[in-house]
This record gives structure tokens, sequence and C-alpha cells, in this order.
């Protein structure tokens, strides 16, 4: 008897999910350094979820033809399948038999097409299964973090284990993705350490990519501009999902917070090295045309509200260029441009 295949588009899906993030039939990692250590979490095996899933299905009291169905979902072959795979089927097995269930594979089918999600309040239900909600909250999730909806994904994943879930390595990955991106550097350092303390068991990509997260997480620093940076990009993120409530207006106060305390820094250190060079270089006479300055002058600059909550989009082209010069006397160019960017789109929603 050969598998059904993945019905509503689930075939195209899958293999989409598969480029973008890494999924399907990646193999084990087999680290070297956590082969000698005992896994934090074990994939359950095939044949397990294959019987649950079955038993679930009984107690719905399916007709024949549903019965067949599931059967082709779950041959003898299913034994090779890996953990995103095993998810799919659990899945397609529950939306046989559950409208709710049907309702959600079709919309994690493809790509978002409205801008308010439905609401998916069975998922709360404690009369729901908690073998169906966990697992089709995880393959909820593994969506919404495809949208780049992070916040909606932790919400479907945050709070879920391994132990309850037939795919434990995409949740703990998905979930250090999630809070990766919204900048939750302990609870994506905790998923991480997790997903890693069960490398063995995880696709080589989950285990690469979680890596370079977990580098790439601590060299984050409160109030630096790369942490700048990551904001003014969730809040492009959050706009480009056509959001700009109280949360991302929440996110751009503190950036331009952040901005205003790192400018006063630049300002002080520019002072105190002024200060230690000492001496009064004034020039008798005007400096000719193109030609570069060799004195050392006090470097002291007016002090510009620029980070004021009101006004800060309509800066005034003179005062924006002086800020901007002191960022880019520090920092590279392409820090400048974005921060350029971001004050141009801040002034052009406030003209709005």
């Amino acid at each position: 008897m050969t598998a059904m295949k993945p019905q509503n588009g689930w075939n195209v899906w899958l293999a989409a999910f598969a480029v973008a993030f890494g999924l399907g039939a990646s193999g084990s990692s087999q680290a070297p350094d956590t082969l000698s250590k005992a896994p934090a979490w074990q994939n359950p095996g095939v044949e397990a979820v294959r019987t649950q899933v079955l038993a679930w299905l009984d107690q719905r009291k399916p007709d024949d033809a549903t019965r067949n169905k599931a059967a082709a979902i779950w041959p003898a072959s299913a034994s090779g399948l890996t953990g995103t795979e095993v998810l799919v089927r659990v899945a397609q097995s529950f939306a046989l038999a559950d409208e709710n269930a049907r309702r959600l594979v079709e919309l994690c089918s493809k790509p978002r097409s409205q801008p308010v999600l439905p609401k998916q309040a069975w998922l709360a239900d404690p009369k729901t299964p908690p073998f169906m909600v966990n697992n089709m909250r995880l393959l909820y999730g593994l969506w919404l973090a495809q949208e780049s909806l992070f916040e909606e994904a932790v919400e479907q994943l945050g709070n879920l284990r391994p132990a309850e879930v037939v795919d434990p390595a995409a949740l703990l990955f998905y979930q250090a993705v999630s809070y990766h991106a919204l900048l939750d550097r302990d609870a994506a350092v905790q998923a991480i350490r997790e997903l890693l303390d069960g490398a063995e068991q995880s696709p080589r990509r989950y285990v690469a990519v979680a890596k370079m997260m977990q580098e790439d997480l601590k060299g984050i620093k409160e109030d630096t501009l790369d942490h700048i940076a990551r904001r003014m990009e969730d809040v492009r993120r959050r706009l480009d999902l056509g959001r700009a409530g109280k949360k991302v207006l929440e996110v751009e106060d503190g950036v331009i917070a952040s901005l205003d305390k790192l400018i006063k820094q630049l300002e002080d250190q520019q002072k105190k090295q002024c200060a230690g060079a000492g001496g009064n270089m004034q020039p008798s006479s005007p400096a000719p045309d193109s030609q570069i300055l060799g004195g050392k002058g006090r470097g002291e600059v007016n002090k510009k509200n620029v980070g004021s909550k009101s006004g800060w989009g309509d800066l005034p082209p003179k005062q924006r260029e002086e800020a901007l010069q002191q960022i880019g006397r520090e920092f590279p160019a392409h820090y400048r441009d974005l921060i350029e960017q971001y004050f141009r789109k801040l002034a052009s929603e406030g003209s709005d």
C-alpha cells in the first residue's frame, strides 16, 4: 500500500518549508561532541505516534472511507519518516475527522492572505485532547514563524515542551528562531541550549543555525548601535505586517531613547578627548577652500533635543545631519544609512 500524498497543497508547502527553513530529510546531526552525552529529549518513534493517532481516530468512530484514508497516511513504510513529515501526517489525520483541524491545516497550507488571522479558540479548550492540541499548535507555530508572525508563533510554541509533541527538534528550533527575532535573549538562549542538548537527534541544519544564533546572541548588548539597528528592523517588520499599534510605538520610543543615549555618549566622549588634548588652536586667518585642517579644535557641538517623542520625524535637516555626523564618526557607514532611512520613515508617517 502506498502512502497518500499530502492533501490541500501540503506537498508544495512542505517542499517550500524545507527550502526556506531546512526541514525535511536532512538527517541527524551526529555531532561528535554530543555523542557521549545522554540526550535531554527523545524523538518519539513513528510507530508509537501512528498507534496514538489511530487510537484518537477510533474514538471519533469514523466511517470506512475515513479509516481507509488514515491507513493510507500511515503505511508500513512510514517508519522512515523524519520529524516534520510525521507532524504533517499527524495533522492530516486530525483533519480527517475534525473540522477545526481541517480548517487550520488548510490555513497553514498556503501563504497568509488575510491581515487578521481567524481565532483558534479550540486550541485553548480543555475538552480538546492534549495530544491533538499540542501538535496542532506546533504545526500552527511553524507556519506563523514562516510568515514572520513571531509574536503569534511564541503564543503557540512558547509553553510547549519537547515531550508533548511529535517533532521536538522543530519545536525547540522555532522557539529559538522566534525569540531571537524578538530579541528575547534569555528565552532564545534557553531554547538553543535545549536543542543542542539533543543535537544528535536534530537535523544538521537546525544544529548549525542554532550555533550561529548562539554566537550572535553573545554579541548583543543593550543600547549599542547593533541593538538599536535590530530593533529598527523589528519595527520595520511590524509595519510591513500592517501593525502600528501600542507595541510598535513602545519599540519606537525605546529606539529613540537609545539613540538619544548613544548620541549623548558620543558627545561626552568627544568633549573628554578635546579636554585631554589641551591648548587652544584658533586659526589666525580663514582656512583656504578644499584644504584639510590639521588643528585640534574643541569639537563641541550645540546640544539638540533630537530624541524628543514629539517632532522626531520632523527634525530640521541641519540638526538631523549633526546627529548623523556624530554617529558617522564612530560607526560604519551602513549604520548611518540605516538610521537616516529610519528618520525618513518616521517623517513620512508623521505627515500622513
